[in-house]
């Protein structure tokens, strides 16, 4: 009894890690949101623009830093203490804080200076320097906080990654909006309200760092109280970090995606649209483009990828077994799951933009933008969705090779189509690249694993996802008229609300009926999903249900 009672507090340990990491994400993406809205309307366009570069080039320089190695050091802690080599794990994690200490010191001091020459003559906005040399100390910190959520995880102390990531993002917006306050009350220009925001990200990775610092001690006297040993400083740093690098960088370049797209954007909107719109106007689309639209259209992405992810190592377990037909369904579950979760969300947002930008931003301008940029988003949830589908199956070297062809494309469709379409093109470049990811994604996929997503469903799926787009945009038409009756926020609130709600229900409603969802492939789902659509079936014609 006594050991049945220890597998469910582990257990339970592990479901509560595993949510508090989902709600960190969650509370990352909402007040990443939360922040841009107060800063747009205290900042003019130039600062908007400003504070928007310094962000994308954090963000890449971040996930250069970062991604991929966290992941790597849990492993290969994990499998030490798993074969009773703490002292070899220890070193590991030892070995790792070097590592990251050093890249810490030169990446701080690598943004710092090459702030001015990159924000005057490659995005052509020179007084993003100051707000991109704010943000530079924050690099100080961040690798080796990765580093120690990563040994965290190693030892199954899940929460403690998550804990920290909500205190940085709530220190983060709250300081750097703070700031920014005080600087415009105090009569600064754009220019240094936009750098003391950016600051917040400084102040938000000292808040994450005294919360691994706490966790740290804490677990150093647990170690010491088990009379665990210290790092074993005999084992070579070399052969450590060899073994660290060839993991991680292919994981490292994978993740690069998204924020190698939108720091391309910072660099190139000003550059490729000066001579076709002028210089303002071109700093225009890009605050939009920056605080607004990647903002929005950040959102649709959250769930899908959250409910898909949980299926990966699942994915992962069933391709070690070599259980082909359990890999199938697995897979093909998790891609099914990401479309048709995130696709709702990208239709009620895109029907719904101009209510969206009226409701949150100060002006009206840019709603075509928002649409725009956040109906591609679905190509980018497959793409990450497939994305770590291949790593689960140990290909991320060919993730890898995927994304930088993306990337390539992105850069080379920016510059044709710019000229022809201004920020449409370079945002239509963008949903090429996720798509191009995507398609070689699944083909590399397929040719390990056979599947289908919907199979002879999709044209049932694109019949229900164009009602609910029609649908929900006359709804928004509609509503939009309320402007005259009421305060104008007030009626976009309103409409958002209706327009959403209308979207949804048209979605699951035609997903039943047109036999897109079938009972029979209801409990493959999770439970969240089966409590959803279980009710719903009762609309489903009975042939389809027969047919199952």
């Amino acid at each position: 009894m006594r050991k049945k009672g220890k597998d469910l507090s582990k257990k339970d340990t592990f479901i509560r890690g595993t949510i508090i990491l989902a709600a960190a994400a969650l509370v990352a993406r909402v007040l990443g949101l939360a922040q841009r809205i107060p800063l747009e309307h205290m900042l003019n366009d130039i600062g908007d623009a400003s504070f928007t570069i310094a962000n994308n080039v954090y963000l890449m320089l971040l996930a250069l830093a970062t991604a991929g190695i966290p992941s790597t050091l849990s492993k290969m802690v994990s499998e030490r203490y798993a074969l009773n080599r703490p002292a070899e794990a220890k070193r590991v994690y030892q070995a790792a804080l070097f590592f990251s200490a050093g890249a810490g010191v030169v990446m701080t001091l690598l943004l710092y200076f090459v702030a001015p020459y990159y924000a005057t003559y490659v995005a052509e906005v020179p007084e993003s320097a100051a707000a991109i040399q704010a943000l530079a100390p924050a690099l100080l910190l961040f690798p080796t906080i990765a580093m120690m959520r990563g040994y965290f995880q190693g030892r199954n102390f899940m929460t403690v990654g998550g804990v920290s990531q909500i205190v940085e993002q709530i220190a983060r917006v709250v300081t750097g909006i703070g700031l920014a306050y005080i600087l415009v009350r105090l009569g600064y220009d754009d220019t240094w309200v936009a750098a003391g925001a950016s600051f917040g990200g400084v102040l938000g990775s000292i808040a994450a760092f005294g919360v691994m610092i706490f966790f740290a001690i804490k677990l150093r006297r647990q170690d010491r109280k088990q009379n665990l040993p210290g790092a074993d400083r005999s084992i070579p740093l070399g052969g450590i970090y060899k073994a660290i690098f060839t993991l991680s960088i292919p994981i490292v370049l994978s993740s690069l995606a998204v924020p190698a797209i939108n720091f391309i954007d910072g660099s190139i909107v000003k550059p490729l649209l000066t001579g076709e719109i002028g210089a303002e106007e071109a700093t225009a689309a890009l605050a939009v483009l920056g605080t607004r639209a990647q903002s929005i259209a950040g959102i649709p992405p959250i769930l899908a990828i959250a409910l898909s992810q949980s299926l990966i190592p699942i994915i992962s377990a069933a391709y070690a077994r070599k259980d082909q037909d359990h890999l199938q369904r697995q897979v093909t579950l998790a891609l099914k799951i990401s479309i048709l979760t995130g696709m709702p969300i990208v239709l009620a947002l895109v029907a719904a933009s101009y209510s969206v930008n009226g409701l949150l931003f100060s002006s009206l301008n840019g709603s075509g933008i928002i649409a725009m940029l956040t109906f591609g988003t679905i190509f980018q949830i497959t793409m990450m969705t497939s994305g770590s589908i291949l790593l689960g199956i140990g290909k991320a070297k060919v993730s890898m090779v995927h994304v930088m062809i993306g990337i390539v494309i992105k850069l080379g469709a920016s510059a044709l189509l710019a000229p022809l379409f201004g920020i449409y093109g370079i945002i239509g470049a963008t949903s090429l690249c996720f798509l191009v990811i995507t398609v070689l994604n699944l083909r590399a996929i397929k040719a390990i694993v056979p599947f289908s997503i919907l199979g002879s469903r999709w044209t049932g799926f694109i019949i229900t996802a164009l009602a609910a787009l029609g649908i929900g945009y006359g709804v928004n038409q509609l509503g939009i008229q309320m402007v005259d009756l009421m305060p104008a926020r007030l009626a976009f609130f309103i409409t958002c609300l209706l327009v959403g709600a209308v979207v949804v229900i048209i979605y699951l409603v035609l997903l039943i009926m047109l036999g897109v969802l079938r009972q029979s492939e209801l409990s493959s789902y999770p439970r969240l999903l089966q409590k959803l659509f279980r009710p719903l079936m009762r609309l489903q014609p009975s042939r389809l249900r027969e047919r199952g």
